[in-house]
């Protein structure tokens, strides 16, 4: 079709040749050059309220995160590019004692450490879409600064250094070959200000005073050139130097231009005002004239940090925690099973805490995207291992409980309040706690915890008022053993079959006349 190969050229072309702008658009410094790419949307925030999550999205459910890279390898844990520079933290004294003093070896040295010896892309993706995963999300740059593609606008990336290889490229070719959507994150927009600790020094003798590496000039394309807008709390989570904010849309534009994700994910709001709406509007535009005018495209943002949340223009992410109730747009909460980074001794979510955050999760209209820590080489550790079978096991049973589904009335019933927000993730849920989804005419409900010889759904009882329509089949999932069952006034209450049920959510599909 011309004019969808005339729309990819507008947006590829100019980044393949020095980022020529197509028009240079910016309220607030005009030295801003922002490529347009041409279609319904604008970086105008009332061009986004057309905006609908697709079919694709809101079917798959449960997706899986590699959130993996150099800050792997000190097996340290997460922000360790920002902390081994912050003099007295767990991570600068690991520093200290592994690599030696920040002003001589600092994070430049980290890099070049990171091999992906045993990163077999092929093999994961099997044990991801196994274990029930429907999309994928790479990690394309972290607040580190190092892209994990052949960027066009960044020397420090994982092509020309550390293990030599495209590791996004990777990752997509994996997942298109299993079958599943490919998305890509993008944490380089809080990197300017995270990292300004590595122009710091320590704050105590013998050392005092001493610069660390990030003020040497020859790293200035690293650690960024110095700032007066260090990171301390949301409200720095983006800096307002427009030098930057270039750098960050040329390089996030060639990525999404170079792999042509289905997901585009953004640590925290839309960055910098104008200059994210129109990479998002671009990323929109460029995607629809892809699929025939048809949307397939996912952006995620969060209503936390000083960037930009507008509600209509994405998908809304919840960092670590879960909504309190229905959310009438499909949403997401991103998660890890362990740090995000690889941590020596960190204790990891169980399989039974992760299946009862999906359960509810889903039933409140969101996705689950969950990151499966890595090791440095790229292998699995065993807890994540242990996690993908059983994940796998359950989902082979309960997956229709889960996939396509969409909420019902209400979300579900129970003692257990999961309290709303991010960062707030550890609800201790009984057997007493029923989560509800629908598909297809059919109620499912699923108990957060194994079950005892009766279940009792109190949201079916005829008091309730929430089902008119009479009971026709009460079935369990994964059991072929007809169940009793009695409908009152208080409640439909299951009776299970002989034998204690070994699972730790078990799903019933209820249909009606």
């Amino acid at each position: 079709m011309p004019n969808r190969r005339a729309t990819l050229l507008a947006f590829a072309v100019p980044l393949l040749t020095s980022c020529i702008p197509l028009s240079a658009v910016h309220a607030e410094d005009s030295t801003l050059q922002l490529t347009s790419v041409p279609g319904p949307f604008r970086a105008d925030a009332a061009t986004f309220k057309t905006y609908q999550a697709p079919d694709w999205f809101r079917d798959a459910k449960f997706g899986i995160w590699s959130h993996w890279g150099p800050q792997s390898v000190p097996r340290a844990g997460d922000w360790y590019a920002r902390n081994m520079y912050i003099y007295g933290t767990d991570q600068y004294k690991h520093h200290l004692e592994h690599y030696g003093h920040p002003s001589k070896s600092g994070y430049k040295d980290i890099i070049p450490l990171w091999k992906a010896e045993k990163f077999d892309p092929d093999a994961l993706m099997a044990l991801y879409k196994k274990a029930g995963a429907r999309y994928f999300v790479s990690m394309a740059v972290h607040h580190d600064n190092f892209d994990l593609w052949d960027s066009r606008f960044h020397e420090w990336n994982a092509v020309k250094m550390g293990p030599k290889r495209d590791i996004v490229g990777d990752w997509k070719k994996a997942a298109l070959k299993a079958g599943l959507r490919f998305g890509v994150s993008e944490h380089l927009g809080a990197s300017y200000s995270w990292f300004a600790p590595s122009h710091g020094y320590d704050q105590a003798w013998p050392m005092l005073g001493v610069p660390y590496d990030g003020a040497d000039p020859k790293y200035t394309s690293l650690y960024h050139r110095p700032t007066d807008q260090p990171y301390r709390n949301s409200s720095t989570w983006y800096t307002t130097d427009a030098r930057f904010q270039q750098e960050w849309f040329n390089r996030i534009t060639d990525l999404v231009t170079r792999y042509q994700p289905d997901l585009l994910y953004s640590d925290g709001g839309i960055p910098f005002d104008k200059v994210g709406r129109t990479l998002v509007a671009n990323f929109y535009n460029a995607n629809a004239a892809k699929h025939g005018g048809k949307l397939e495209a996912v952006y995620n943002h969060k209503d936390i940090g000083s960037g930009e949340f507008i509600r209509e223009a994405g998908v809304q992410d919840v960092e670590r925690g879960v909504m309190d109730g229905i959310n009438p747009r499909p949403w997401q909460t991103d998660t890890s099973i362990g740090d995000w980074f690889y941590s020596e001794g960190y204790k990891y979510k169980s399989i039974s805490e992760v299946v009862h955050m999906l359960a509810d999760i889903v039933s409140k209209n969101g996705n689950l995207l969950l990151n499966v820590v890595q090791y440095p080489d790229g292998s699995l550790p065993p807890e994540p291992m242990r996690f993908l079978k059983e994940m796998a096991e359950w989902m082979a049973v309960n997956g229709d409980a889960i996939y396509g589904t969409r909420p019902w009335k209400v979300f579900g019933e129970g003692p257990t309040k999961a309290s709303s927000g991010h960062f707030n993730e550890n609800a201790a849920y009984t057997p007493q706690d029923i989560r509800f989804t629908a598909k297809d005419g059919a109620l499912y409900a699923i108990t957060l915890g194994t079950p005892g010889t009766e279940v009792r759904v109190q949201s079916l009882g005829r008091k309730a008022g929430l089902e008119p329509r009479p009971i026709k089949t009460v079935t369990l999932l994964g059991s072929p053993a007809p169940l009793s069952w009695e409908l009152s006034d208080e409640a439909l209450t299951i009776r299970l079959p002989a034998g204690r049920l070994d699972t730790m959510a078990a799903s019933f599909r209820v249909t009606f006349q």
